[in-house]
């Protein structure tokens, strides 16, 4: 019970920071676009991973290096490869976290000023 709590109020702390820095917390991750020719990279903007978010959720060895590597930039993830079912795709599959789709967009690709 004691650590449902201290995960609330983490959370809470965390969803704090978020609205004050514009839905941007210290320790986010951009995924740049590997494909910047691809069908609508001119309008989408790249992929805002919450890295602490999730690291409330997970242990790091549950991503790391199981799913993805330690080193920053050492994966080139596509859009194909998370609706496979790789990197991102691995939990956003609809059973363990939202899924992957047109109506998703939004939720990882935003613009620092624009609150998930």
């Amino acid at each position: 019970m004691r650590a449902f709590f201290i995960t609330l109020a983490t959370c809470s702390l965390l969803l704090g920071i978020a609205t004050a820095r514009g839905g941007e917390v210290l320790g986010d991750i951009t995924i740049p676009r590997v494909n910047k020719n691809a069908e609508g990279s001119d309008f989408m903007p790249p992929a805002r991973f919450p890295h602490w978010i999730h690291r409330t959720q997970f242990r790091c060895y549950v991503c790391h290096d199981a799913i993805f590597q330690m080193k920053a930039g050492a994966d080139h993830i596509t859009m194909d490869d998370v609706r496979d079912g790789r990197f991102c795709g691995h939990c956003h599959n609809g059973k363990t976290a939202f899924a992957v789709g047109f109506d998703t967009c939004e939720r990882c690709h935003r613009t620092p000023d624009k609150k998930p």
